[in-house]
C-alpha cells in the first residue's frame, strides 16, 4: 500500500493531471467490459472450495478444466467487444484532447490485453483461494509493489511518450504476476493440469451460478466504473484524475479488508457445506464487524486529516479530490461491512433473487446521476447517489440471510451493529476534536495517527470484542510471554 501511494505520487507528477486521468478513464472503461471476470472469480472458487471439501479429486480435475475453458471463452469474448463497441465508444463517445488520442488509444489496447490476462488466470488464482494458502498472497504482493516501483523509475528514464510507456509497463507486471500464479498452481496441485472435457452438469451449474451473479455484479461495475465516464462527459479529465487518485486511496485501504475477507471466505463456504448454519450465522455476525473496524481504524485518522496528509503526498492536487475521497472511504466501509453477507449467500448457491434485486439497485445509480448532473447538481452528487444505494443493498442482503440461513437480524444488531456506533460515535468526537487542536506538520500528524489507533484498540478490546474472545487473547498474550520468558 505504502509502495501504491508513493508511485500514485509519483506516476501523477511525471504525466501530469490530463494523462494520469485519461490513463484511469480508459482502464476503468475497460473493466466494463471485464464485468464477468470478478463474477467468475466468485463463482470458480466456490465450485472447487465444494469439490476440496467432499475430497473428490476426480470431480475437482473436471471443475478446473471446465473453468480453465469457460474463462478462455471469455477472454476471447472480452477481446471481441472491446475492438468492436469499445473502439466505438472510445472513438465517438469520450472526450479525450485531440493530440493525446493516440496515445490514448494505445493504453486502450494495452488494458485489453491485461484484462484478458488477468481472466485467463482467475481459475488458477481461485484454487490458491480455495486451498487457504494465503501467505502466497503476501509474497505476490510484496514482488507486485516492487514492480511497480520498478516502472516509476523506467517512466524516469525513458523518453518516449510516458502515457504509452506506461500502460505497456503495467501490461507486463500483470503479465508477470499470472505467470507466477500458474507455475505456483502447476508445480502444487495435481488438479490443476489441465484436459481438454465437456462436463456439460458443471458446465451448466457453474453457468447459472455465475449468471445470475454477472447482473448484480455489472450493477456494481457500473455504479462504480460508470461514474467515471459521467465524470468525463460533465467536467473532463481533470474530474478523473480526481476521481482516480480518490480511488486509489480508497482502494489502498481496501487492500486490508480484501485479504481479510479471502483468507475467510473458503470458511463460509465450508461451513455452509457442513450444513454448520449456527456457526455459520455467528461467523457472519462476527466477521461483518471485525472487518469494517480493521477499515474503521485506518480511515478515521485519514479522513479528519485529509486536506494535509493529500498535500504532503501529492505534489498537485486535483480539483475536488478531498470531497471524492472522503465520499469513497465511506463506501469502502459500507463495502466492508456488506462482503461477508455477499460470500454467505454465494455459499447457498441460491443467488438468483439477491443479484437480480440488488443488480437492478446498483444500476440505478448511472440514471439518477445523470439526471442530477444534467440538473446542475454538484459534482459528487454520483457519490452521493451510489452510498445511498448501497444502504438499500445491506438491507437487501440481511433479508435474503435471514431466509436461506436462518440469519437473525436482532442478533446482527446486538453483536455487529451495536458496539460498531458506540465506537464510531466515542472515536469520531474524540479524534474529531484532538485534530482540531493539532498544527499541520508531519511530527503531530504522525503523533495523530498513532493516538488514533491507540484510541480505537481501546474501544475496540472493551466493547467491540465479547468476552470469551477477550479471554481467549489474553491467554494467547501470556502463553506468548512464557515463551520469551523461557528464552
Amino acid at each position: 500500500m505504502a509502495v501504491g501511494f508513493y508511485t500514485v505520487r509519483v506516476v501523477l507528477d511525471i504525466l501530469g493531471v490530463t494523462d494520469f486521468g485519461l490513463y484511469n478513464l480508459v482502464a476503468s472503461f475497460v473493466l466494463l467490459m471485464a464485468v464477468l471476470n470478478n463474477t467468475l472469480t466468485g463463482g470458480t472458487q466456490r465450485f472447487l472450495t465444494f469439490e476440496i471439501g467432499k475430497g473428490d479429486l476426480v470431480k475437482l480435475k473436471q471443475t478446473f478444466s471446465t473453468a480453465v475453458m469457460i474463462h478462455i471463452a471469455l477472454a476471447l469474448l472480452i477481446l471481441l467487444l472491446g475492438e468492436t463497441i469499445g473502439l466505438w465508444l472510445l472513438y465517438e463517445k469520450i472526450s479525450i484532447p485531440a493530440d493525446r488520442f493516440d496515445a490514448a488509444f494505445w493504453v486502450y489496447q494495452f488494458a485489453i490485453f491485461s484484462i484478458m490476462v488477468t481472466v485467463m488466470q482467475v481459475p488458477y488464482h481461485a484454487l490458491i483461494i480455495a486451498h487457504e494458502r494465503m501467505h502466497i498472497f503476501a509474497y505476490v504482493s510484496i514482488v507486485e509493489a516492487i514492480l511497480k516501483l520498478f516502472v516509476v523509475y523506467l517512466l524516469l528514464v525513458i523518453s518516449f511518450d510516458k502515457l504509452i510507456i506506461y500502460g505497456i509497463l503495467m501490461f507486463l507486471v500483470s503479465l508477470t504476476i499470472a505467470l507466477y500464479y500458474r507455475i505456483y498452481v502447476l508445480k502444487n496441485y495435481e488438479e490443476s493440469h489441465f484436459t481438454l472435457m465437456f462436463d456439460k452438469h458443471i458446465i451448466k451449474s457453474m453457468m447459472q451460478f455465475s449468471g445470475w451473479n454477472l447482473f448484480g455484479t455489472l450493477g456494481a461495475m457500473l455504479s462504480n466504473h460508470g461514474v467515471s465516464i459521467l465524470l468525463n462527459l460533465y467536467f473532463g479529465p481533470v474530474a478523473n484524475a480526481a476521481h482516480a487518485i480518490s480511488m486509489q486511496v480508497s482502494n489502498g485501504l481496501n487492500q486490508f479488508v480484501n485479504s481479510f475477507q479471502t483468507a475467510i471466505t473458503p470458511q463460509i463456504t465450508k461451513l455452509y457445506a457442513s450444513n454448520k448454519i449456527n456457526e455459520l450465522n455467528n461467523f457472519l455476525y462476527q466477521n461483518t464487524k471485525y472487518a469494517f473496524l480493521l477499515l474503521w481504524i485506518m480511515v478515521l485518522p485519514i479522513i479528519l486529516k485529509l486536506d494535509y496528509v493529500l498535500s504532503v503526498w501529492l505534489t498537485q492536487i486535483p480539483e475536488n479530490t478531498i470531497i471524492f475521497t472522503k465520499l469513497l472511504m465511506i463506501y469502502g466501509l459500507m463495502y466492508s461491512f456488506i462482503r461477508p453477507m455477499v460470500m454467505a449467500i454465494q455459499a447457498t448457491g441460491k443467488v438468483k433473487g439477491i443479484q437480480i434485486s440488488a443488480g437492478v439497485l446498483l444500476i440505478l445509480v448511472l440514471p439518477i446521476s445523470w439526471v442530477l448532473l444534467e440538473n446542475d447538481f454538484p459534482i459528487y452528487s454520483p457519490f452521493i447517489v451510489m452510498l445511498c444505494m448501497w444502504i438499500f443493498h445491506i438491507l437487501l442482503e440481511i433479508f435474503f440471510l435471514k431466509r436461506l440461513i436462518g440469519f437473525s437480524l436482532i442478533s446482527f444488531l446486538k453483536i455487529s451493529f451495536a458496539p460498531l456506533i458506540i465506537i464510531i460515535s466515542i472515536s469520531l468526537l474524540s479524534l474529531n476534536y484532538l485534530s482540531n487542536l493539532i498544527d499541520n506538520n508531519i511530527y503531530q500528524l504522525l503523533l495523530f495517527f498513532v493516538v488514533s489507533i491507540f484510541v480505537n484498540f481501546i474501544l475496540i478490546y472493551f466493547i467491540g470484542i465479547d468476552l470469551q474472545t477477550r479471554k481467549k487473547l489474553k491467554i494467547i498474550f501470556k502463553n506468548k510471554f512464557k515463551l520469551q520468558g523461557n528464552r
